[in-house]
Parts: C-alpha cells; structure tokens; sequence
C-alpha cells in the first residue's frame, strides 16, 4: 500500500475524529491561533498601510522595513521569542511571531491598494469639498479593498504554514500530529496531517479569493471595458 493510500486510511479512520487529540480539536485549535493572529496584525497593518499611502509619510522606511521582515525564519523567531519571554509565556510569545510574520503583507497590501488610485479621483474627490477622511473612508478605502484582500491571502497562507510550528512549544495545533509521527515513523498520520494543512489553506484561500472578488466596488466593475484585443484575436 502506498503513503498516499496509508495517509488516507488514518484520514477516514473513525478514531481519529473524537478524543481530546483528534482531527477536529487540532483543527480547531490550528485556526484558533490563525484567526488570532491575523486579527492582531490587521488591527495594526491596516491602518498603518493606509496612513502610509494617504499621506506618504515614512513609506520608504515601512516598505523597507517589511520587505526585510518577509526573509525572517519562521521557526527561529519563534523559538527567539519563547527564549525572550520565558515558557510560561510562549502563547504569546507563539501568536507575537505569528503577527509579527502576517505584518509585511498586509502593510503591503493596504499601502498598494492606496497607491494604485489614479491622482485624478482624489483630485476629483477634494474639487468636490471632501475632508481627507471623507477621502479615505468614501473613495480611498473601498477602491483599495482588492489589494488589501489580496495582501490578506499572502499573510493568511503564511500564518496558516507557520502555526504548524507551534507545536514545537508544546501548544498543539495539526502540527503536533507530525512531529509526533515523524519519530515514531507513523508516516501515515504525517502525510495525512499535511493533507488536512494543504487543505485548510487552499479552502482560506478560495474564500477570500471569493471576499476578494466581491470587494470590488461595483462602479468599478461596472465601468471596465471589454478586451478589445480578445476579440480581434479571436
């Protein structure tokens, strides 16, 4: 029998879908310490991604600063920062690195979606006696939310990857399923565990795909025009 079919196996496995370590607490557990953490770092990256891109104060450094905090380890931040704040703290200590990688591109993604607004709108908008937070809230924000959504994808991808690593602290999640099957050569619950991972992030990311698309403001979609190319070609 091959991995795939012994990974699926311990998948359909009843055993495996009730008691304290089954799929569906690790599961829970695994998107528990993903939406905290992309909550964390939105209520910080958003608002810092739009106040760069409306005003352009500091977007050299920011840009800078998060481009650098896309190459940071993963496991060795981490592990940094449960060494930093103790053991007792590494809850924390797991969701901080967890922000702390979800930052850049949702940073990214807000200050992007400001800066791809043609001048001319916000021009338009401020001729018609708009403040700077009608600006923002009524033109700026709702034509950015593609972009946002877009950096949201990335960072979802990247925290639901890294909380896999969480386990190593002793905090559970899937992750624990495949460090404790890796020694114990049960590669059947490794491979079916990576399933399960592959899985949640693929359906995350089909839903926000799906925000994405929604969030296009409809005189947006309205206004485009047909692909005068295609047809020629065709």
């Amino acid at each position: 029998m091959s991995l795939l079919a012994q990974a699926w196996q311990w998948l359909i496995d009843a055993q495996q879908y009730s008691g304290d370590g089954s799929i569906p607490i690790r599961l829970l557990e695994h998107l528990c310490f993903t939406f905290a953490a992309l909550g964390l770092a939105t209520l910080i990256a958003i608002p810092l991604g739009y106040f760069i891109g409306h005003t352009g104060r500091g977007a050299l450094w920011v840009v800078g600063i998060t481009g650098a905090a896309r190459a940071l380890p993963s496991f060795g931040l981490m592990l940094l920062l449960v060494l930093v704040l103790g053991v007792s703290a590494r809850l924390w200590a797991a969701i901080l690195a967890l922000v702390i990688l979800a930052i850049p591109p949702l940073i990214a993604g807000a200050y992007a979606g400001i800066q791809q607004i043609p001048r001319a709108t916000i021009d338009a908008a401020r001729a018609q006696g708009m403040t700077e937070w009608q600006i923002l809230f009524h033109v700026e924000v709702p034509l950015s939310m593609p972009l946002v959504f877009g950096g949201l994808r990335g960072a979802t991808l990247q925290v639901v990857a890294t909380v896999t690593l969480v386990a190593y602290v002793g905090l559970g999640g899937l992750g624990y399923e495949i460090i404790q099957g890796i020694p114990l050569r049960r590669f059947d619950q490794t491979i079916g565990t990576a399933i399960v991972i592959v899985a949640l992030a693929l359906v995350l990311d089909a839903l926000l795909a799906f925000a994405t698309k929604l969030s296009v403001p409809k005189g947006v979609s309205a206004g485009r025009l047909a692909d005068v190319r295609a047809k020629d070609a065709g």
